[in-house]
């Protein structure tokens, strides 16, 4: 199965939802950073959870119900 195959398929629905809960992360992550009087240890953080949700959306959009 080819990449973009793959990207297109359709997901499962825990991961559809698992994919929605790593967008929310990465968009909450990308809010926080924008704030300019926060401390640095919370833009730590946030950079984490750009990271963490990044590879959750990511991984969770590659699964497929079935392959081939």
């Amino acid at each position: 199965m080819k990449v973009t195959e793959r990207l297109t398929a359709a997901t499962p629905p825990f991961f559809s939802k698992l994919r929605n809960i790593g967008l929310l992360l990465t968009a909450i992550s990308g809010a926080l950073m924008g704030v300019p009087a926060i401390p640095a240890i919370v833009i730590k953080i946030a950079g984490y959870l750009a990271v963490a949700g990044t590879v959750m959306s990511g991984v969770s959009q590659a699964t497929v119900l079935k392959e081939g």
